[in-house]
């Protein structure tokens, strides 16, 4: 018996041995390929893909006789892009009240409905050259790893999720002015933590659920209830003897220090940061997602809203104070990741929608290059994946798009014409 089975073992070795040796070989010729670990435009580069896989960078003269080639030296080839901060199971309308609007769907839309909806607006991101998201949360009970299941195993098309489930949070969660009969309701949208230790069993739970990170509500505005630092320390220390990050959704400055303070690793929105709370996250590298719009998306929304012409002066004043708040955190050494939290119907695609964020960065003053590292290889080391997204090196995932354009010069028109998407090694777009 023990014989036999050595003798299976090794003819099984030897099949797969040979399979790999047979996997179909794929080079592309980039014309200019970013660098985003060394933040580099690198001249005539030769990747080498097999099957799934990068797996080497050549220059153009190693290109072998007969190679099947696809030819992008007129192009600028890019990691897929990364977006750090998304709700693909989560739709309203700019005229929308979110609390209502969340009743709604939880009510009234089937999880069937709901991430079928959300399957179709996951796969726009990849026609825009986002191969990669970070979802966090008002995705139902984990419907947002049930997605993630299903493209990974090929069901569907979409992009390669990080899903968080539930959003960790204080009584009532974000959703303001539901009677005290009806607040389980909010129990099917997010999970309320009760104390310190209650906060470790949620962690759990999730663990148990194969989330890939925790998000939690350091506050939870419109409400005033917000966790506890001892809340936050034991779902940090929980999440962090799992190997999970743990990322907070943060209105005011009280609440990122406090998030801060218990040791979490991201801070998403960051809308009121105070310099002192921004220079503690330089020194803990705690990184910054900030969620915000281009002057076009905010006009576009506030028409769809209703808003009259006259209503708009807000816009300049608003975009003026994050646009200081980006740049302080850029100058004091904060880690920013590109994330866009678009979750707002505004008449063109979720994935459309989302890359409006680049536009944002590149008004408050980033450069090109430091905008598509931020999108790409500093998103993925802050997940703990930079070995395998983000970044096109040896034994990383062959997730590549070209642009074509100057990303320098003409930064935006650029980022907007994706004209080659691949994913895993396969061709989405060409």
């Amino acid at each position: 018996m023990h014989k036999a089975f050595i003798y299976l073992l090794v003819i099984f070795i030897s099949v797969q041995t040979k399979s790999i040796g047979q996997q179909k070989e794929t080079f592309i010729k980039a014309g200019l390929l970013y660098d985003s670990k060394s933040n580099k435009l690198l001249e005539n580069k030769l990747i080498q893909i097999r099957g799934t896989k990068i797996i080497a960078i050549h220059d153009f003269e190693s290109l072998p006789k007969n190679s099947n080639v696809i030819d992008l030296t007129g192009y600028t080839v890019l990691p897929g892009l990364i977006d750090a901060h998304t709700h693909v199971l989560f739709s309203q309308e700019a005229q929308e009240d979110f609390a209502a609007h969340s009743i709604q769907t939880l009510t009234m839309e089937s999880d069937a409905l709901r991430v079928l909806r959300g399957s179709k607006r996951a796969k726009s991101y990849l026609e825009e050259g986002i191969t990669s998201i970070k979802d966090l949360g008002n995705s139902g009970l984990f419907l947002d790893v049930a997605l993630r299941d299903a493209i990974n195993e090929g069901t569907i098309e979409g992009p390669r999720i990080f899903a968080s489930g539930p959003i960790l949070a204080a009584n009532g969660g974000q959703v303001y002015g539901v009677l005290p009969k009806h607040q389980n309701i909010i129990d099917l949208e997010y999970r309320i933590i009760k104390s310190p230790e209650d906060g470790k069993n949620a962690v759990r739970e999730h663990v148990n659920q194969n989330v890939d990170l925790i998000k939690i509500c350091a506050d939870n505005i419109p409400n005033k209830t917000y966790l506890s630092i001892d809340e936050i320390k034991s779902i940090v220390q929980t999440a962090h003897s799992y190997n999970l990050k743990v990322t907070a959704h943060c209105v005011t400055n009280q609440s990122a220090w406090n998030a801060i303070e218990a040791g979490v690793d991201g801070i998403e929105h960051g809308f009121n940061l105070a310099d002192s709370t921004l220079v503690k996250m330089a020194e803990k590298q705690v990184f910054l997602v900030p969620t915000e719009n281009s002057r076009d998306y905010m006009h576009t929304y506030a028409a769809l809203a209703g808003y009259n012409k006259s209503e708009l002066e807000w816009i300049d004043s608003y975009a003026n104070n994050m646009h200081k708040r980006l740049n302080k955190a850029i100058e004091k050494g904060v880690p920013i990741l590109a994330g866009s939290d678009n979750y707002t119907d505004i008449k063109v695609s979720r994935g459309k929608s989302s890359k409006d964020m680049f536009r944002y960065y590149w008004e408050a003053g980033m450069k090109p290059l430091d905008i598509l590292q931020s999108s790409t290889y500093i998103s993925a080391f802050h997940l703990g994946k930079q070995d395998e997204i983000g970044h096109i090196k040896p034994k990383a995932n062959a997730d590549i798009i070209a642009v074509k354009g100057n990303v320098i010069n003409d930064f935006i028109a650029t980022i907007e014409k994706v004209v080659f998407v691949m994913k895993d090694g396969k061709i989405y777009k060409n």
